[in-house]
Protein backbone atom coordinates (compact mmCIF):
# COMPACT_ATOMS: atom_id res chain seq x y z
CA UNK A 1 0.00 0.00 0.00
CA UNK A 2 1.38 3.41 -1.00
CA UNK A 3 1.60 6.34 1.40
CA UNK A 4 -1.10 8.29 -0.44
CA UNK A 5 -3.53 5.40 0.07
CA UNK A 6 -2.75 5.29 3.79
CA UNK A 7 -3.33 9.05 4.06
CA UNK A 8 -6.66 8.78 2.24
CA UNK A 9 -7.81 6.03 4.59
CA UNK A 10 -6.78 7.33 8.01
CA UNK A 11 -5.67 10.96 7.49
CA UNK A 12 -2.37 12.81 7.62
CA UNK A 13 -2.00 13.11 11.41
CA UNK A 14 -2.67 9.43 12.15
CA UNK A 15 -0.35 8.44 9.27
CA UNK A 16 2.43 10.55 10.78
CA UNK A 17 1.79 8.91 14.16
CA UNK A 18 1.97 5.44 12.57
CA UNK A 19 5.28 6.37 10.94
CA UNK A 20 6.52 7.57 14.32
CA UNK A 21 5.39 4.28 15.85
CA UNK A 22 7.32 2.30 13.22
CA UNK A 23 10.46 4.38 13.77
CA UNK A 24 10.12 4.03 17.54
CA UNK A 25 9.60 0.27 17.41
CA UNK A 26 12.81 -0.22 15.43
CA UNK A 27 14.70 2.14 17.72
CA UNK A 28 13.34 0.56 20.92
CA UNK A 29 14.20 -3.01 19.98
CA UNK A 30 17.64 -2.13 18.61
CA UNK A 31 18.61 0.21 21.46
CA UNK A 32 17.56 -2.28 24.14
CA UNK A 33 19.43 -5.20 22.62
CA UNK A 34 22.60 -3.23 21.77
CA UNK A 35 22.74 -1.23 25.06
CA UNK A 36 23.26 1.89 22.95
CA UNK A 37 23.97 4.91 25.17
CA UNK A 38 25.91 8.13 24.60
CA UNK A 39 26.44 8.59 28.33
CA UNK A 40 28.18 5.21 28.62
CA UNK A 41 30.37 6.04 25.62
CA UNK A 42 31.45 9.40 27.03
CA UNK A 43 32.24 7.88 30.44
CA UNK A 44 34.39 5.21 28.81
CA UNK A 45 36.20 7.90 26.85
CA UNK A 46 36.68 10.06 29.96
CA UNK A 47 38.29 7.11 31.74
CA UNK A 48 40.71 6.40 28.92
CA UNK A 49 38.91 3.44 27.43
CA UNK A 50 37.73 2.98 23.85
CA UNK A 51 35.55 0.05 24.78
CA UNK A 52 32.25 -1.55 23.90
CA UNK A 53 30.03 1.51 24.42
CA UNK A 54 32.20 3.75 22.25
CA UNK A 55 32.25 1.13 19.50
CA UNK A 56 28.46 0.70 19.54
CA UNK A 57 27.89 4.47 19.56
CA UNK A 58 30.24 5.00 16.60
CA UNK A 59 28.54 2.19 14.69
CA UNK A 60 25.10 3.67 15.35
CA UNK A 61 26.17 7.15 14.30
CA UNK A 62 27.95 5.97 11.16
CA UNK A 63 25.05 3.70 10.15
CA UNK A 64 22.64 6.62 10.40
CA UNK A 65 24.94 8.78 8.28
CA UNK A 66 25.39 6.08 5.61
CA UNK A 67 21.69 5.27 5.29
CA UNK A 68 20.54 8.89 5.34
CA UNK A 69 23.16 10.10 2.89
CA UNK A 70 22.43 7.16 0.58
CA UNK A 71 18.69 7.90 0.78
CA UNK A 72 19.39 11.49 -0.23
CA UNK A 73 21.54 10.39 -3.17
CA UNK A 74 18.67 8.20 -4.42
CA UNK A 75 16.08 10.95 -4.00
CA UNK A 76 14.28 9.33 -1.08
CA UNK A 77 14.68 12.48 1.04
CA UNK A 78 16.05 16.02 0.96
CA UNK A 79 17.83 17.18 4.08
CA UNK A 80 17.37 20.82 3.00
CA UNK A 81 13.61 20.37 3.59
CA UNK A 82 14.06 19.07 7.13
CA UNK A 83 12.85 21.48 9.77
CA UNK A 84 16.23 21.36 11.46
CA UNK A 85 17.81 22.76 8.29
CA UNK A 86 14.98 25.03 7.16
CA UNK A 87 15.04 27.28 10.25
CA UNK A 88 17.86 29.26 11.82
CA UNK A 89 20.11 27.27 14.13
CA UNK A 90 21.52 28.58 17.37
CA UNK A 91 25.27 28.41 17.96
CA UNK A 92 24.85 29.69 21.52
CA UNK A 93 22.05 27.20 22.17
CA UNK A 94 24.16 24.34 20.85
CA UNK A 95 27.08 25.28 23.11
CA UNK A 96 25.21 26.04 26.34
CA UNK A 97 22.50 23.43 25.84
CA UNK A 98 24.99 20.79 24.75
CA UNK A 99 27.14 21.31 27.85
CA UNK A 100 24.07 21.18 30.09
CA UNK A 101 22.76 18.04 28.44
CA UNK A 102 26.15 16.32 28.66
CA UNK A 103 26.43 17.08 32.36
CA UNK A 104 22.84 16.03 32.94
CA UNK A 105 23.11 12.65 31.27
CA UNK A 106 26.11 11.72 33.44
CA UNK A 107 24.25 12.73 36.60
CA UNK A 108 21.09 10.91 35.49
CA UNK A 109 23.12 7.86 34.36
CA UNK A 110 21.65 7.88 30.89
CA UNK A 111 20.64 10.19 28.05
CA UNK A 112 16.94 10.79 27.41
CA UNK A 113 16.67 8.00 24.85
CA UNK A 114 18.39 5.51 27.13
CA UNK A 115 16.13 6.50 30.05
CA UNK A 116 13.07 5.81 27.91
CA UNK A 117 14.39 2.38 26.95
CA UNK A 118 15.29 1.51 30.55
CA UNK A 119 11.91 2.72 31.81
CA UNK A 120 10.21 0.25 29.48
CA UNK A 121 12.14 -2.62 31.09
CA UNK A 122 11.06 -1.78 34.65
CA UNK A 123 13.72 0.71 35.76
CA UNK A 124 11.78 3.01 38.10
CA UNK A 125 14.74 5.40 38.38
CA UNK A 126 14.43 6.01 34.66
CA UNK A 127 10.66 6.46 34.93
CA UNK A 128 11.08 9.27 37.47
CA UNK A 129 13.98 10.87 35.59
CA UNK A 130 12.13 10.57 32.29
CA UNK A 131 9.05 12.32 33.65
CA UNK A 132 11.17 15.15 35.04
CA UNK A 133 12.92 15.41 31.66
CA UNK A 134 9.59 15.63 29.82
CA UNK A 135 8.12 18.23 32.19
CA UNK A 136 11.20 20.47 32.08
CA UNK A 137 11.36 20.09 28.28
CA UNK A 138 7.72 21.25 28.03
CA UNK A 139 8.44 24.15 30.40
CA UNK A 140 11.38 25.11 28.17
CA UNK A 141 9.31 24.80 25.00
CA UNK A 142 6.27 26.87 25.93
CA UNK A 143 6.20 27.31 29.68
CA UNK A 144 7.95 29.17 32.46
CA UNK A 145 11.46 28.50 31.12
CA UNK A 146 10.74 29.38 27.49
CA UNK A 147 11.74 33.09 27.76
CA UNK A 148 15.15 32.09 29.14
CA UNK A 149 15.58 29.50 26.42
CA UNK A 150 14.62 32.00 23.72
CA UNK A 151 17.05 34.60 25.10
CA UNK A 152 19.98 32.19 25.27
CA UNK A 153 19.23 30.78 21.82
CA UNK A 154 19.09 34.25 20.28
CA UNK A 155 22.56 35.25 21.50
CA UNK A 156 24.26 33.77 18.42
CA UNK A 157 22.35 32.30 15.49
CA UNK A 158 23.18 31.08 12.00
CA UNK A 159 22.85 33.70 9.24
CA UNK A 160 20.15 33.81 6.57
CA UNK A 161 17.36 32.30 8.63
CA UNK A 162 18.55 28.75 7.94
CA UNK A 163 20.90 26.25 9.51
CA UNK A 164 24.29 25.55 8.00
CA UNK A 165 24.98 22.38 6.04
CA UNK A 166 28.57 21.43 6.87
CA UNK A 167 29.19 19.70 3.54
CA UNK A 168 28.05 22.71 1.53
CA UNK A 169 29.77 25.18 3.86
CA UNK A 170 33.11 23.42 3.40
CA UNK A 171 32.66 23.26 -0.36
CA UNK A 172 32.80 19.47 -0.43
CA UNK A 173 31.02 17.26 -3.00
CA UNK A 174 27.62 15.86 -1.95
CA UNK A 175 29.04 12.34 -1.70
CA UNK A 176 31.38 13.45 1.11
CA UNK A 177 28.75 12.68 3.74
CA UNK A 178 28.51 9.07 2.62
CA UNK A 179 32.31 8.78 2.61
CA UNK A 180 32.50 10.13 6.18
CA UNK A 181 29.88 7.61 7.29
CA UNK A 182 31.66 4.68 5.64
CA UNK A 183 35.06 5.55 7.11
CA UNK A 184 33.52 5.96 10.58
CA UNK A 185 31.77 2.61 10.17
CA UNK A 186 35.10 0.94 9.37
CA UNK A 187 36.63 2.50 12.49
CA UNK A 188 33.66 1.29 14.54
CA UNK A 189 34.00 -2.25 13.19
CA UNK A 190 37.75 -2.27 13.93
CA UNK A 191 37.07 -1.10 17.46
CA UNK A 192 34.30 -3.68 17.82
CA UNK A 193 36.65 -6.46 16.78
CA UNK A 194 39.27 -5.28 19.25
CA UNK A 195 36.64 -5.39 22.01
CA UNK A 196 35.30 -8.76 20.81
CA UNK A 197 31.77 -7.49 20.31
CA UNK A 198 29.47 -10.14 18.86
CA UNK A 199 27.65 -9.88 15.55
CA UNK A 200 24.24 -9.68 17.23
CA UNK A 201 25.19 -6.56 19.18
CA UNK A 202 26.62 -4.98 16.04
CA UNK A 203 23.45 -5.69 14.07
CA UNK A 204 21.25 -4.13 16.72
CA UNK A 205 23.63 -1.18 17.16
CA UNK A 206 23.38 -0.54 13.43
CA UNK A 207 19.60 -0.91 13.78
CA UNK A 208 19.45 2.19 15.97
CA UNK A 209 21.08 4.21 13.21
CA UNK A 210 18.81 2.61 10.63
CA UNK A 211 15.73 3.75 12.57
CA UNK A 212 16.88 7.35 12.13
CA UNK A 213 16.99 6.90 8.36
CA UNK A 214 13.54 5.27 8.42
CA UNK A 215 12.08 8.30 10.20
CA UNK A 216 13.63 10.75 7.74
CA UNK A 217 12.45 8.83 4.66
CA UNK A 218 8.92 8.21 5.93
CA UNK A 219 8.22 11.80 6.98
CA UNK A 220 9.78 13.17 3.76
CA UNK A 221 7.57 10.99 1.59
CA UNK A 222 4.52 11.85 3.70
CA UNK A 223 5.24 15.53 3.15
CA UNK A 224 5.21 14.97 -0.62
CA UNK A 225 1.58 13.75 -0.63
CA UNK A 226 0.07 15.79 2.21
CA UNK A 227 -2.16 18.79 1.67
CA UNK A 228 -1.16 20.32 5.01
CA UNK A 229 2.48 21.09 5.88
CA UNK A 230 4.20 18.11 7.48
CA UNK A 231 7.44 18.38 9.43
CA UNK A 232 10.26 16.29 7.98
CA UNK A 233 11.85 14.81 11.09
CA UNK A 234 13.15 11.66 12.69
CA UNK A 235 14.06 10.21 16.07
CA UNK A 236 14.58 12.67 18.91
CA UNK A 237 13.33 12.67 22.49
CA UNK A 238 13.19 16.27 23.70
CA UNK A 239 10.22 17.68 21.79
CA UNK A 240 8.48 14.29 21.41
CA UNK A 241 8.63 13.59 25.16
CA UNK A 242 6.99 16.94 25.86
CA UNK A 243 4.43 16.54 23.06
CA UNK A 244 3.52 13.01 24.12
CA UNK A 245 3.05 14.13 27.71
CA UNK A 246 0.73 16.94 26.58
CA UNK A 247 -1.16 14.60 24.26
CA UNK A 248 -2.35 12.62 27.27
CA UNK A 249 -3.09 15.78 29.30
CA UNK A 250 -4.77 17.94 26.66
CA UNK A 251 -8.01 16.73 25.05
CA UNK A 252 -7.40 19.06 22.08
CA UNK A 253 -3.99 17.59 21.25
CA UNK A 254 -3.62 16.03 17.79
CA UNK A 255 -1.84 12.96 16.52
CA UNK A 256 1.59 13.53 14.98
CA UNK A 257 4.91 11.76 14.42
CA UNK A 258 6.13 12.58 17.94
CA UNK A 259 3.10 11.00 19.59
CA UNK A 260 3.77 7.71 17.82
CA UNK A 261 7.54 7.74 18.34
CA UNK A 262 7.69 7.62 22.14
CA UNK A 263 5.12 4.80 22.61
CA UNK A 264 6.87 2.93 19.79
CA UNK A 265 10.18 3.03 21.67
CA UNK A 266 8.51 1.86 24.88
CA UNK A 267 6.72 -1.03 23.16
CA UNK A 268 9.83 -2.06 21.23
CA UNK A 269 12.13 -1.93 24.25
CA UNK A 270 9.61 -3.78 26.43
CA UNK A 271 9.19 -6.53 23.84
CA UNK A 272 12.96 -6.88 23.38
CA UNK A 273 13.56 -7.04 27.14
CA UNK A 274 10.76 -9.58 27.59
CA UNK A 275 12.22 -11.72 24.81
CA UNK A 276 15.63 -11.57 26.47
CA UNK A 277 14.14 -12.15 29.94
CA UNK A 278 15.53 -8.86 31.17
CA UNK A 279 12.39 -7.28 32.62
CA UNK A 280 13.16 -6.30 36.20
CA UNK A 281 11.98 -3.61 38.60
CA UNK A 282 14.85 -1.41 39.78
CA UNK A 283 14.84 1.67 42.00
CA UNK A 284 17.20 4.35 43.22
CA UNK A 285 20.29 3.30 45.14
CA UNK A 286 20.09 5.82 47.95
CA UNK A 287 19.07 9.45 48.38
CA UNK A 288 22.26 10.86 46.84
CA UNK A 289 21.81 9.01 43.58
CA UNK A 290 18.16 10.02 43.44
CA UNK A 291 19.07 13.69 43.89
CA UNK A 292 21.74 13.49 41.19
CA UNK A 293 19.36 11.79 38.78
CA UNK A 294 16.63 14.39 39.29
CA UNK A 295 19.05 17.29 38.79
CA UNK A 296 20.50 15.57 35.74
CA UNK A 297 17.07 15.00 34.19
CA UNK A 298 16.20 18.68 34.65
CA UNK A 299 19.48 19.76 33.05
CA UNK A 300 18.82 17.44 30.11
CA UNK A 301 15.27 18.73 29.66
CA UNK A 302 16.32 22.36 29.39
CA UNK A 303 19.60 21.61 27.63
CA UNK A 304 17.99 19.51 24.92
CA UNK A 305 15.39 22.15 24.06
CA UNK A 306 18.09 24.83 24.01
CA UNK A 307 20.51 22.76 21.92
CA UNK A 308 17.87 21.86 19.36
CA UNK A 309 17.82 18.19 20.25
CA UNK A 310 18.99 15.49 22.63
CA UNK A 311 21.81 12.97 22.23
CA UNK A 312 19.74 11.24 19.56
CA UNK A 313 17.99 14.25 18.05
CA UNK A 314 21.07 16.41 17.65
CA UNK A 315 23.81 13.82 17.98
CA UNK A 316 22.56 11.19 15.53
CA UNK A 317 19.50 12.53 13.69
CA UNK A 318 20.87 16.03 13.15
CA UNK A 319 24.37 14.73 12.62
CA UNK A 320 23.18 12.43 9.84
CA UNK A 321 22.10 15.42 7.72
CA UNK A 322 25.23 17.40 8.65
CA UNK A 323 23.40 20.24 10.39
CA UNK A 324 26.22 22.38 11.77
CA UNK A 325 24.56 23.29 15.07
CA UNK A 326 23.76 19.61 15.68
CA UNK A 327 27.43 18.68 15.29
CA UNK A 328 28.40 21.49 17.65
CA UNK A 329 25.78 20.40 20.18
CA UNK A 330 27.05 16.82 20.02
CA UNK A 331 30.63 17.95 20.59
CA UNK A 332 29.54 20.03 23.60
CA UNK A 333 27.58 17.07 24.99
CA UNK A 334 30.78 15.02 24.96
CA UNK A 335 32.69 17.88 26.62
CA UNK A 336 30.02 18.40 29.29
CA UNK A 337 29.83 14.70 30.03
CA UNK A 338 33.60 14.23 30.26
CA UNK A 339 34.01 17.23 32.57
CA UNK A 340 31.17 16.05 34.82
CA UNK A 341 32.59 12.54 35.04
CA UNK A 342 36.02 13.95 35.93
CA UNK A 343 34.60 16.36 38.50
CA UNK A 344 31.87 14.31 40.16
CA UNK A 345 31.85 10.60 39.40
CA UNK A 346 35.55 9.75 39.31
CA UNK A 347 36.41 11.40 42.69
CA UNK A 348 33.57 9.39 44.23
CA UNK A 349 34.92 6.19 42.78
CA UNK A 350 38.42 6.94 44.12
CA UNK A 351 37.00 7.68 47.55
CA UNK A 352 35.28 4.29 47.78
CA UNK A 353 38.19 2.33 46.27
Amino acid sequence: MEIVEIVERIGEGPTAAVFGLITGLIFGVAAQRSRFCLRAATVEFARGSMGRSVAVWLLTWSTAVVWVQAAEMFGLMRSADARMMAVAGSWSGAIIGGLMFGAGMVLARGCSGRLLVLAATGNLRSVVSGLIFAVVAQMSLSGLLSPLRDWLAALWVTPGGKNVNLIAALGLPPSSGLVVGLFTALAALWLSRRNRIGARTLIFGAGVGFSVAVGWVLTFNLAQVSFEPVQIESATFSGPSAHTLMFFLDRNAVLEFDVGLVPGVVIGAFAAAAWGRELKFQGFEGEKNMRKAMIGAALMGFGAMLAGGCAIGAGVTGGSIFAATAWLALFCMWVGAVITDFAIDQPGLRATA
